[in-house]
Order: C-alpha cells, then sequence, then structure tokens
C-alpha cells in the first residue's frame, strides 16, 4: 500500500500497522517520518528497538530470526533494517519476502532505503514488502514549493510572513538561500522561531537572520535555463563554483540541455508532433511543462551559436585553449563566465554574442 507523507499522521491515528518501507533521499523528510512511526510504536507498547543495517557480509538469518522472536521481557519490539545502498542482493530479496510474508503481531518493522529506480521499485522483493505493508515515497521539495514549504515550516511554531507581495518576498528570499538543503532549511527556520516571538516577521528580521546554505544540484540547471530565470541561473553558476563542482561537468549539463532544445525544435519545424519529439529525446516530468515555452522563446540561431560557444569552451575546461581548429571568437577567460553566457542563451532567448551583451549578472 502506497501512502503519501501528508496522509501519514491521519494513518498513524487510525492504528499501526506491521511493516512500513521509507524510501527516498530527502533525509529530513524521511528522518521525520521514522520518527513519527517510532513515536506511535512506543505509545502502543513497542518498547524493544533492535537496529540492522545492511552491509557486506551482512547476516539476514540473524534478521529473520530476531522477527520471529519474542523479547526476553515480552515487550512487543520495532524492528528497524536500514538499506543504504538500495540493493540487498540475492540472498537479500528473498530474506525480504520472508519478512514480508512474517504475521508477528508483537512486530513492527520499519524498513528505510534511499531513492529507487522505477526497475528496482517493480523488483520481487519490493513489491513483496509493499503489498502487506505501507509504503512512503520521500519525494524532494522542489524548488517551486520551496516558498509554500517554508510558510508551513513557520506556521508549525506560530510565525508567519507578512500579508502581500512583502511576504511573499521574503519567502522566496529564505527559498533562494536554503535551496537544495532542506536540513539546513530546517535549521534556519528553527532559528527563527529562537531569534524571535510568534507571530508576524518582517523581511528585515528575515534577512538578518537567514544565511545563505543553499547547495545546488548541476542536473537543475536546466529548470533555470528552461524557465528563463536569470537570477536562479547566476545563484546556482556562482554556487556551483564555490563548492568545487566540476566545470567540465557544468558544461556536459549545459550543453545536453542545448541539443536536446535544438533537435526538438527542428523537429516542430519539419511537421514532427512535440509530444512524439518529447518522448524521443526522453524529456518527462518538469521538463516536460518547460520545453514549450523555451522553444517559443529561443531561435534555432541562438541555439547553433550556443553549441559553437560550447565548443570552444570544451577545449578551454580540458586546457586546449588557442589549439590549432579552434573556430569563432574566443571564450571569456574565466569558463564560468562562459557558461553563464551559453546558459544565458536560452534563458533569454538571444545568441550566445548578444546574451554576453546583456546587463551585469545580479550577485548573491
Amino acid at each position: 500500500m502506497q501512502l503519501k507523507l501528508d496522509a501519514l499522521e491521519a494513518h498513524l491515528a487510525k492504528g499501526l500497522k506491521g511493516l512500513y518501507v521509507v524510501y527516498g533521499d530527502e533525509h529530513l523528510l524521511a528522518q521525520e517520518a521514522c520518527d513519527r512511526i517510532r513515536a506511535t510504536a512506543r505509545a502502543v507498547g513497542f518498547t524493544d528497538r533492535t537496529v540492522f543495517t545492511v552491509e557486506r557480509g551482512f547476516d539476514w538469518s540473524a534478521l529473520i530470526g530476531a522477527t520471529q522472536s519474542m523479547s526476553l521481557f515480552g515487550d512487543r519490539q520495532l524492528i528497524e533494517l536500514r538499506i543504504p545502498t538500495g540493493k540487498p542482493g540475492k540472498e537479500g530479496a528473498e530474506a525480504l519476502k520472508t519478512l514480508a510474508a512474517a504475521d508477528n503481531p508483537d512486530v513492527v518493522t520499519l524498513v528505510t532505503l534511499p531513492r529507487l529506480d522505477s526497475a528496482t521499485q517493480k523488483s520481487a522483493w519490493f513489491t513483496a514488502l509493499t503489498g502487506p505493508g505501507v509504503a512512503l515515497k520521500i519525494d524532494p521539495v522542489e524548488r517551486a514549493q520551496l516558498p509554500m514549504w517554508v510558510n508551513q515550516r513557520l506556521s508549525l511554531q506560530g510565525q508567519r510572513v507578512e500579508p502581500g507581495e512583502e511576504g511573499r518576498r521574503a519567502l522566496v528570499f529564505i527559498a533562494e538561500r536554503v535551496e537544495g538543503n532542506l536540513l539546513a532549511a530546517h535549521q534556519e527556520i528553527q532559528k527563527l522561531g529562537l531569534l524571535y516571538p510568534a507571530g508576524v516577521l518582517s523581511f528585515e528580521q528575515i534577512h538578518d537572520a537567514v544565511l545563505n546554505v543553499a547547495r545546488y544540484d548541476v542536473f537543475k540547471l536546466n529548470e533555470a535555463m528552461l524557465t528563463g530565470d536569470v537570477g536562479r541561473l547566476s545563484r546556482m553558476l556562482d554556487g556551483l563554483k564555490g563548492e568545487g563542482e566540476a566545470a567540465v561537468l557544468v558544461l556536459w549539463a549545459l550543453v545536453d540541455e542545448v541539443r536536446t532544445l535544438l533537435r526538438i525544435k527542428r523537429g516542430v519545424a519539419s511537421g514532427k508532433p512535440l509530444a512524439t519529439l518529447l518522448r524521443e529525446n526522453r524529456v518527462w516530468g518538469p521538463r516536460e511543462r518547460l520545453i514549450g515555452p523555451a522553444l517559443s522563446r529561443v531561435t534555432e540561431e541562438a541555439l547553433e551559436k550556443a553549441l559553437s560557444l560550447a565548443a570552444r569552451l570544451d577545449r578551454q575546461v580540458k586546457g586546449l585553449s588557442g589549439s590549432a581548429g579552434t573556430r569563432g571568437s574566443e571564450p571569456p577567460p574565466d569558463p564560468w563566465a562562459g557558461m553563464f553566457e551559453l546558459a544565458m542563451a536560452v534563458a533569454q532567448g538571444k545568441p550566445a554574442s548578444k546574451a554576453a551583451a546583456a546587463p551585469a549578472r545580479p550577485r548573491r
């Protein structure tokens, strides 16, 4: 049985099940969900807790034995099984099937896993667990949802932002500084609760208190490019540079998006349906909604010039600038400035040479 995270509280109020599976990479939310299950288990008498962590050479028979035995003191027990890799192996897969089939009213089992790909979610061992058990998939809080998430967390501690545009500005300010780092976001929100009393928080109070703890994912750059969010694009590139991300990887992510857009742009021009082109180019999820507006904004010329710039940047980041065969004007001396120029070709829909003449990048 699949259960949404926001339905967990109501589910636990109706009674505890014998098996829970919590999986996903958003560690704060996964930890909070597990804490609620643990607290409910303790409240109804499952006071004996045993934790197993699957590592190389793990003894699966010990796990099965624990789930089938009674505590020496007669207490009901909570057994936690942590599989950090998400890959139990052949022996583990069979043990998990046995675990799922067990029916011991004196045992509640909590299995935690990282984010699983679609193939793993269809595996025999996982479907065996989720059949009799309750599965909670912990999805990440996307950038667009982050201001609302922050607002909800503030309300839990009796605080709120000012109404109207000033409040929206405050929530966006917080979101910009905690993006990609939900645990730190939680800590910054708690800090606001310690610094200021319950009630309305002004933008000035938030501005003075919230640190920049954002952590950027190179594979989220395409969202900022496709939406034309220049400010976010600038912050992400600055943040990735500051964190020491490899320029080669960042350039690859940018170029991959430019190539995808160009293939789809040419396909649409030749009369192919957009839906077919999206499938062929493996575009789905949030990107699927963003591609259409980006295609109407950016020209084929801009994309072709962006790829030309990318070729020169590729030689630059590999230390081959000035080698024979380089065509076109030299990119900026700092490859990160060149990558911003490349991304702006999509974000603003202008050829790279014109995008370079755009207003100076906003600083964080």
